[in-house]
């Protein structure tokens, strides 16, 4: 049965009042705050979502999933943003919870399922390297059969969250004879707090801590330790990053912050609100344009429409997303002017730079612009996306 308006509001309802009644004011000031997130409030929220039993409720229901329509599921994650909850951690939540159920074994869904809805098991991903980002076919990491285990060595970057991941998983060669499209990669899952893995932070030039780079020296897994079968990463990979794409559209964070810019414009606190200035105008009415367009193509990718090329559509949905990012924080930065430097309590707990009060709409503006840098790079860079789209589309 087709979702009416009047039941899509009455959800819509029913989220709000819960988000109202169950989520910390501490950990939404701090979602507003900061840009990278607190481990402990990922933690609590997932916490707090498992028990009400919406923490995945993009899976399917015999794992945990809720049963909710793509529209409905679109509702809960906008009405999340709204409320400045946490994007949940979704390397497991997003990216490996899928793959388990999709291609792992019966023993790995009823291992790692659970802890990965429940929030009690952090994951990152292991793909890039120093010499293959958005090229994943240029991986480096072997894993190499001895006896009855696989020693793997490589090098992983910007490895988002591995400084408070529990497990990684990790692309890795495992036939050097094979083309990584023709079997010759493997996703291998392991602990990160096992001899050989050593995490280092790499510092954003927004002076956060989010990314770091990992090396792997003759980390031991066994055959149970791969993801599905052997040989099998490559269409793994693909597979997960069709679904990292459309996730980093990140339409409904994007309106929250068009939401937040808006109440930057209208303040008065510094003298004329920016609001009254035409080019400021300009600027929102054309991102909140972009921004519709961008949520109109997510909901149809959603909702399973027939689509000429989804692989296609997904690199155009992360590649619009992507800019829509940079552009929404360069325009807070335009409005809030001197005042984007005003610093923000980090992972560090920094006093604030700037001494007395100031707007809570300020607090991480600057930084925020800065780390948006990188939303054209992380999950494969408009470039790349570019490629995907002549290629696929245009057959170039």
């Amino acid at each position: 049965m087709a979702v009416t308006g009047t039941d899509i509001e009455a959800f819509r309802k029913e989220v709000r009042d819960f988000l109202s009644g169950n989520l910390p004011e501490d950990v939404a000031r701090r979602t507003r705050q900061r840009v990278h997130p607190a481990k402990d409030d990922l933690k609590e929220w997932n916490r707090i979502l498992d028990d009400k039993g919406w923490a995945a409720p993009h899976w399917p229901i015999e794992w945990g999933g809720t049963g909710w329509s793509p529209l409905e599921q679109f509702v809960f994650e906008e009405e999340c943003a709204r409320a400045d909850a946490p994007f949940l951690s979704y390397f497991g939540l997003r990216l490996v919870g899928p793959l388990v159920y999709n291609f792992g074994t019966q023993a790995q869904k009823d291992r790692y399922l659970a802890d990965m809805r429940r929030g009690s098991v952090l994951w990152c991903q292991g793909f890039s390297e120093p010499t293959a980002g958005s090229d994943l076919a240029s991986v480096r990491t072997t894993a190499v059969k001895d006896g009855d285990h696989w020693v793997i060595n490589g090098q992983k970057t910007w490895t988002t969250e591995a400084h408070f991941a529990d497990k990684m998983f990790c692309l890795a060669r495992t036939n050097p004879d094979l083309r990584p499209q023709k079997g010759g990669l493997s996703i291998f899952l392991f602990d990160m707090d096992q001899p050989g893995v050593t995490v280092r932070p790499i510092i954003t030039i927004d002076g956060g801590h989010t990314v770091n780079e990992v090396f792997i020296d003759n980390v031991r897994c066994s055959d149970e330790d791969i993801l599905g079968q052997l040989g099998q990463g490559w269409d793994q990979a693909k597979f997960l990053l069709n679904n990292e794409r459309v996730a980093n559209a990140h339409v409904p964070q994007s309106k929250r912050a068009l939401e937040l810019i808006r109440e930057m414009a209208e303040d008065e606190t510094f003298g004329a609100p920016a609001l009254h200035r035409s080019d400021i105008q300009d600027k929102l009415i054309d991102l909140e344009i972009d921004l519709m367009g961008l949520e109109w193509q997510v909901l149809r990718d959603l909702s399973g429409a027939e689509m000429d090329n989804r692989a296609a559509a997904a690199s155009g949905m992360k590649k619009i997303g992507s800019a829509i990012q940079q552009r929404l924080s360069d325009l807070a930065v335009e409005i809030a002017g001197p005042r984007a430097m005003i610093a923000f309590p980090s992972d560090l707990d920094r006093e604030n730079e700037v001494p007395g009060e100031s707007p809570a709409i300020l607090e991480g503006v600057g930084a925020r612009q800065l780390f948006r840098r990188a939303a054209t790079i992380y999950a494969g860079t408009t470039e790349i996306q570019n490629e995907i789209i002549a290629k696929q589309v245009f057959g170039l």
